[in-house]
């Protein structure tokens, strides 16, 4: 069975002598249409909400946000349609720019901008978000007290126009809407701010109505976006449905879509799963990976095995993240710190400590065996002869093929 690492794959041989389900997520049969075909039918039926090119008229200059490298969504597919657009409402090619939404994510390279924009990064000015205070615009404070700071050029923006793909989200239970806005494109201390928040309340994967979600669209007040283009993608970043139009009630009905796509029900829970994350992008880095094994463990036993094949090529993928791995003692420890004192990126620990109490973690990884421990996994570099041991007398497996986008329910 081939599963992807990276931009590759790895062939595993899964034992004979074991009852095996693979858990994968669902791919409509939408995702195999023109993309061009899927876009311009958003774009000419937008909801609840005038078409772009009107709303683009008598305005002095436009602001589109997109995903970061570490996302699925082809934006290069997509931008050169709503340049077109703004341009048949007046403004020029000059007068747009595309800020890439980092949040807290590294700054992307001339190539990976290159590759993110696609032809439209010869046409208009492209550049990263910057999180550092001085470069943000203090906007407000939402009703949970988060205090709102957003990126200038995206304040002074005559029209805002947010794009992402949607699909479900540990945090703030569904990707996609305003999340371009904020955390996208606001302060490093808003963004920790608003990720704290996880410690008083929780989300369900896939499921918007929740008080971390209402976080993001209370800016909203502050700082409008006039126009939502969002999508649904495979992880092979294939469009199964694009939305747009006004950014509350278009995310909603896209919402709809990536539910039944990436929420699958399972009846019982396994000895041993093996997931890979889906590969490039979402395996570049640990940071990222985290989500693939959290999907693992909702369906795997008390005390069961997890394999997670993440190539992780960027190692930790966040700096925090890194530095209270390798300096802070116990991992246990550490958590239990954490739980009390929320810091961005280090947070990923907590993650990772509620899979590894309850589970073994086994990693196939670029990441070096020391790191790998220190985390509590289990290096492995030869993948079958693991598998095999592990699955030696045990009653049930499982694979996830995509877990970074399967959510088990």
């Amino acid at each position: 069975m081939l599963l992807a690492y990276g931009n590759g794959a790895v062939d595993i041989t899964l034992p004979e002598s074991i009852q095996t389900d693979t858990i994968m997520y669902n791919i409509p049969a939408s995702a195999f249409l023109l993309a061009d075909e899927i876009i311009k039918r958003a774009l000419r039926q937008p909801v609840n909400s005038a078409p772009l090119r009107d709303i683009a008229r008598g305005k002095s200059d436009a602001v589109i946000l997109i995903s970061d490298i570490s996302r699925l969504c082809p934006s290069y597919l997509f931008l050169p349609h709503l340049l077109d657009e703004l341009n048949a409402g007046g403004i020029a090619d000059e007068r747009i720019t595309v800020v890439v939404a980092l949040g807290l994510h590294r700054r992307q390279t001339v190539e990976e901008l290159r590759f993110l924009t696609g032809a439209a990064y010869d046409r208009v000015n492209v550049e990263n978000h910057c999180a550092l205070p001085e470069q943000c615009t203090y906007v407000g404070s939402t009703a949970l007290g988060t205090e709102v700071a957003i990126n200038k050029r995206v304040v002074q923006g005559d029209l805002r126009i947010a794009t992402g793909n949607i699909e479900p989200h540990r945090l703030v239970g569904i990707s996609g809407g305003a999340k371009a806005l904020f955390p996208g494109v606001a302060s490093s201390s808003s963004i920790e701010q608003h990720h704290s928040l996880s410690h008083r309340f929780k989300a369900f994967p896939g499921d918007p109505d929740n008080p971390l979600h209402k976080d993001l669209t209370d800016v909203l007040k502050f700082v409008p976006i006039h126009f939502l283009f969002n999508v649904v993608v495979t992880h092979r970043r294939e469009i199964a449905a694009a939305v747009a139009g006004n950014l509350q009630d278009a995310h909603r009905q896209g919402t709809d879509l990536a539910r039944s796509m990436f929420l699958v029900p399972v009846s019982k829970k396994y000895d041993v799963v093996i997931a890979s994350t889906g590969g490039y992008p979402k395996d570049m880095q640990l940071y990222q990976a985290v989500k693939t094994l959290e999907n693992a463990a909702s369906v795997t036993k008390p005390g069961g095995d997890i394999v997670l094949i993440a190539r992780c090529q960027e190692l930790f993928g966040n700096g925090m993240f890194q530095l209270w791995v390798e300096t802070m003692g116990d991992l246990e420890a550490t958590a239990e710190r954490l739980s009390k004192e929320f810091v961005i990126g280090a947070h990923k620990i907590e993650h990772v400590v509620k899979v590894t109490k309850q589970h073994n973690v086994f990693l196939y990884s670029d990441i070096p065996d020391a790191a790998a421990r220190l985390l509590g996994f289990e290096p492995i570099h030869n993948l079958d002869e693991k598998i095999a041991a592990l699955c030696n007398g045990k009653a049930s497996l499982a694979v996830l093929p995509c877990g970074s986008i399967t959510y088990p329910v």
